[in-house]
């Protein structure tokens, strides 16, 4: 089995869990190389590793003819122009969401991408759930009739720490994109969002104008409709719910527990926790996406998640922002 050639851009919190997922748990990928311009911490996950090239410039790794293909995991702002960099050298490319926060700065680097004719696959890991994968296989037949009714639940356990939100382009960009793409995964295009919401948790975040608590309703292309709600501080767990409801049935995705035992008590019945944290949930999918992101580089294939999408679930997050600050239904259109 030939091997594709991979370095990873960037080994801060995602970057070093692709670093580790890579070098461990997918042997179709040889990693060669790991980039940060924080020398210390890319040196401290090659050490662990045994990779032997670590290096603070990432142009070094863009002469290199031997590398294939590229992980780019670091800061959102700098995702476009690293992007845009890699592909001019000719070298595949997977990016971690959101591709970008300005949809101009999103279309130079796709633009860039499609001119050097490599491959873009964007992050969304969800997408590579196991259940999430079941309720979309159960629908796209059509047994259970079309279509009528989405419903996600996405709340985190707790807020990430302030320095990131500031930076993170906000509740619509950073945590309710992975629901946008969701919601096209399973339903389809979206034609129009109406998102209400505020600040009920941290009241920090009204300094820099961004929310922790939401409802964004969708109106789908086909006539179906959504529902997505987001909290920041889920005081009991990672809540992930997922549910297609069609005219002849439904299809839905629970939570997934630490483990499926139930405790009978006089008192009632106790269960198991949900998972605490994004990385435990979701550890499958992280494998899995850069898995399938190497298979279509060897076997020269599609991407499973394209850049159109990453650029989608940008503008519906747009859109979101858009709707709750003029108080009225957005349609996509508007934003471009």
């Amino acid at each position: 089995m030939k091997k594709v050639n991979i370095a990873v851009i960037g080994t801060g919190r995602m970057g070093s869990v692709h670093t580790r997922n890579i070098a461990r748990l997918i042997p179709e990928a040889n990693l060669v190389a790991v980039c940060d311009i924080r020398l210390e911490v890319a040196q401290a996950v090659a050490d662990e590793l045994g990779i032997q090239r670590v290096v603070k410039d990432y142009h070094e790794l863009l002469a290199d003819p031997n590398i294939e293909a590229i992980l780019i995991a670091t800061s959102t702002n700098t995702h476009a122009f690293i992007m845009k960099d890699v592909a001019a050298a000719g070298k595949h490319i997977f990016c971690e969401k959101p591709l970008a926060l300005n949809l101009a700065d999103i279309d130079k680097a796709l633009a860039g991408v499609a001119e050097a004719g490599v491959k873009l696959q964007v992050g969304f890991n969800r997408r590579f759930d196991k259940s999430f994968q079941k309720v979309r296989a159960i629908v796209a037949p059509g047994e259970i009739g079309r279509p009528c009714i989405l419903r996600i639940t996405d709340r985190d356990p707790e807020l990430p720490a302030m320095e990131f939100l500031r930076v993170s382009g906000g509740m619509f960009l950073d945590q309710t994109i992975h629901d946008f793409d969701m919601a096209r995964f399973q339903v389809g295009e979206i034609e129009e969002v109406y998102a209400i919401g505020g600040v009920l948790i941290e009241p920090e975040l009204k300094e820099f104008g961004d929310i922790d608590t939401d409802v964004v309703t969708l109106k789908f292309a086909n006539g179906a409709v959504g529902a997505i709600d987001n909290s920041r501080q889920a005081v009991y767990g990672y809540d992930q719910r997922l549910e297609v409801f069609c005219s002849n049935g439904t299809a839905m995705a629970n939570n997934e527990f630490e483990n499926t035992a139930v405790m009978g008590k006089p008192d009632g019945f106790l269960s198991a926790k949900l998972p605490h944290f994004f990385m435990q949930r979701y550890a499958p999918c992280y494998v899995d996406e850069v898995r399938q992101f190497i298979e279509c580089v060897r076997e020269d294939k599609p991407t499973p998640t394209t850049g159109a999408d990453g650029r989608a679930a940008v503008v519906l997050g747009h859109a979101a922002w858009k709707s709750l600050h003029e108080n009225r239904p957005v349609k996509v259109s508007e934003i471009g």
